[in-house]
């Protein structure tokens, strides 16, 4: 998964410099065989157990990298389809409905005991994407363990919505509308997996941070910031007055205020989880929040309220500059946006100081940043696939 970070409108594809933060989606999950574990007691729950081997084989192959499928038979298994990343959200969206339907019917017998020893027995485990070991390939990857078939399901979910988010990016520079209405699908994943997959996973001691309500939500948040940055982004093209824009700027850095005190909290409680998520979202709040200011002070200066125009920009500034980035790639993109800034107030405090000369407002006189929300979640429909299963109980 990317999250991009750039000089322009904050979402866009990632380019040579490397100026993104990268969640690498090819998590590790080790091999699964539902037909081996759980005893069928006809021939069609065998074949459904068999089919969701099979369904599931496909996707540890294409996230591990161990596929022997070459591009040409990948593109015809799938219809045609020549994006990796849409083939492999054809294949999470094949196994999904036969993993619900697996775990409407484990939730039924969920106290059975012949139950409960067979879905420990499946070992369902899988790495982390989000922690410090995992960014920088510490000692390969962990595997968390965790006997509960809604791990199962939560971490393919999270798959699902961050192959959305990657694919999202992928048309961006493409079809823009497109690749808002994915980042709002990714968004409607991720709340359900936060709101109705993971309550009833159980408590587990050590389950990794794309296990966690929490985070699900983060990661809502945060695909919702880049569809309103897409917004923002055709407003400008379409050359809309800087009143909205400021506003529109304002509801991306919104977003990712909500996403900031929720990460805080969360990393409190998971101390695993990079530093570098928290660094990336507090350097894009601050970026957006930097073009809401710049607008505002546009408009300021174009209603002769040049004064007014050079403290909210030395306000923005000096909040930015408080926020650099840690990592070099970024910084480079940061200053460029900054260096913009600059030039702006020093253009405003010149003509101030020789043509108007205006009283500079101190901080708590400036004018305060308005919100305007325009993108909302598209919520995530599971399919109802009423398969009946039976097991030998």
């Amino acid at each position: 998964m990317f999250f991009t970070l750039n000089s322009g409108d904050g979402v866009e594809a990632c380019d040579s410099a490397g100026t993104s933060f990268m969640l690498d989606c090819s998590v590790v999950n080790l091999l699964i065989v539902y037909q081996n574990v759980l005893s069928a007691s006809d021939s069609g729950t065998l074949e459904q157990l068999k089919e969701l081997s099979s369904k599931r084989k496909a996707i540890e192959e294409s996230f591990n990298g161990t596929s022997c499928v070459t591009d040409a038979i990948a593109r015809e298994i799938s219809g045609g389809l020549t994006s990796h990343c849409e083939q492999d959200i054809q294949k999470l969206e094949q196994y999904l409905p036969l993993l619900e339907n697996l775990v409407r019917h484990v939730k039924m017998k969920g106290k059975n005991h012949q139950m409960i020893c067979w879905i420990s027995n499946l070992r369902i485990r899988w790495s982390s994407v989000l922690t410090s070991s995992s960014m920088f390939h510490i000692k390969g990857p962990k595997f968390y363990q965790v006997n509960d078939i809604y791990f199962e399901l939560g971490m393919i979910l999270f798959l699902y919505g961050a192959m959305l988010h990657e694919r999202a990016l992928e048309v961006l520079s493409s079809d823009i509308v497109q690749s808002a209405a994915l980042f709002r699908k990714a968004a409607g994943v991720y709340n359900y997996l936060a709101q109705e997959v993971l309550i009833y996973l159980i408590q587990a001691e050590d389950r990794p941070p794309e296990a966690t309500c929490r985070m699900s939500s983060i990661l809502s948040l945060i695909c919702l910031a880049e569809a309103q940055a897409i917004t923002a982004r055709k407003a400008e093209e379409s050359g809309k007055t800087g009143g909205l824009l400021a506003k529109l700027h304002y509801g991306v850095t919104e977003f990712l205020i909500e996403a900031i005190d929720v990460l805080r909290v969360t990393t409190k409680e998971c101390k695993a989880i990079s530093s570098r998520l928290l660094d990336y979202i507090l350097s894009c709040k601050t970026l957006h929040e930097l073009k809401c200011y710049k607008y505002i002070a546009e408009g300021l200066q174009n209603n002769g309220k040049i004064g007014v125009a050079v403290g909210v920009l030395r306000q923005a500034l000096a909040n930015a500059k408080k926020s650099m980035p840690k990592e070099e790639s970024w910084r480079s993109v940061f200053k460029m946006v900054v260096d913009d800034a600059s030039v702006q107030l020093r253009k405003y405090e010149h003509e101030n100081e020789f043509i108007w000369r205006e009283r500079v407002p101190c901080n708590d006189e400036l004018p305060l940043p308005e919100a305007v929300k325009f993108v909302t979640l598209i919520p995530y429909q599971p399919q109802k696939w009423e398969r009946s299963l039976v097991f030998k109980l």
